[in-house]
C-alpha cells in the first residue's frame, strides 16, 4: 500500500444503504487508500446523515431547496468539496440535479452506481424503483448493477465495473430491488472506490481500463 490518502465524499438524498456499504468497505479495511471524509446530503434529516455520525464521518447538509438554481447548488456543493480536499465523489442514491461546474472540478472523479446493466433501463427517468419495473416488464432474464463514471450526460459516462443477477419469474420491483442492491450494488461500488483509490483507473476515449489486473 503506497500513495497518500484519498478523501472520499459521499453525496446522499436518502437511507443511505450504499454509503453503509462503502462505510463497512472501509470498516474491513477494503477501500485500498481510500477513506470517506465527508457525506453531503441534499435535504435535511435524512438517515444517511445518521449513518455518517456513527461512524464518525462529518455530515453536511447542503439543501437543494436553499438554492433557486441548478447552477447556484452546483457551485456550492464544488467549492465545499474542493475547500475539503475531496479527491473521489461518490453519488450514493443522490438524486439531485448538477451541472457541469461540478464535473469541471472533478473529472473523472466522480462515481455513480446505478441499478441496471447500462446501457439497459438507464438514462432520464430510469431511478429507484422504476428500474426494476421496467426491467420485469420488458421481461429479462438478468439485470443487474453498473458503476459508471459521471458524465454531464446522465448514465452515459464510462463504465467501471458491472455485476449480473439473476431475475426469477416471480420477482417483483422490490424483491428485484434487493436482490441487486445485496448482490451488486454493496458489492461493486466498494471495489470500484478502491481501485479509484489505488490509482487503477484510466479514463481513455471514453472506456475505462484498468491497470495491473491483480488476483
Amino acid at each position: 500500500m503506497s500513495g497518500a490518502m484519498t478523501k472520499i465524499a459521499v453525496l446522499v438524498s436518502g437511507g443511505g444503504t450504499n454509503l453503509q456499504a462503502l462505510i463497512d468497505a472501509q470498516t474491513r479495511g477494503e477501500l485500498g487508500n481510500g477513506k470517506i471524509t465527508l457525506v453531503i446530503a441534499s435535504k435535511p434529516g435524512v438517515y444517511a446523515l445518521e449513518r455518517a455520525k456513527n461512524h464518525g464521518i462529518e455530515g453536511r447538509v447542503l439543501a437543494r431547496k436553499d438554492y433557486d438554481s441548478i447552477a447556484a447548488y452546483s457551485k456550492a456543493l464544488a467549492d465545499t468539496m474542493e475547500q475539503e480536499g475531496i479527491d473521489l465523489v461518490v453519488l450514493a442514491g443522490f438524486l439531485t440535479i448538477i451541472d457541469e461546474q461540478v464535473y469541471q472540478k472533478f473529472p473523472n472523479r466522480i462515481l455513480n452506481v446505478h441499478p441496471a446493466l447500462i446501457p439497459s433501463f438507464c438514462g432520464k427517468g430510469y431511478y429507484g424503483l422504476h428500474v426494476h419495473e421496467a426491467a420485469l416488464e420488458k421481461g429479462v432474464r438478468v439485470s443487474g448493477a453498473t458503476v459508471h463514471i459521471v458524465t454531464p450526460e446522465c448514465d452515459a459516462g464510462p463504465i467501471v465495473l458491472q455485476k449480473a443477477v439473476e431475475v426469477l419469474e416471480d420477482d417483483t420491483p422490490e424483491t428485484l430491488q434487493k436482490r441487486i442492491m445485496e448482490n451488486a450494488e454493496w458489492k461493486i461500488l466498494p471495489e470500484a472506490v478502491r481501485l479509484f483509490c489505488d490509482g487503477r483507473i484510466e479514463v481513455k476515449n471514453n472506456k475505462v481500463y484498468i491497470k495491473g489486473e491483480r488476483s
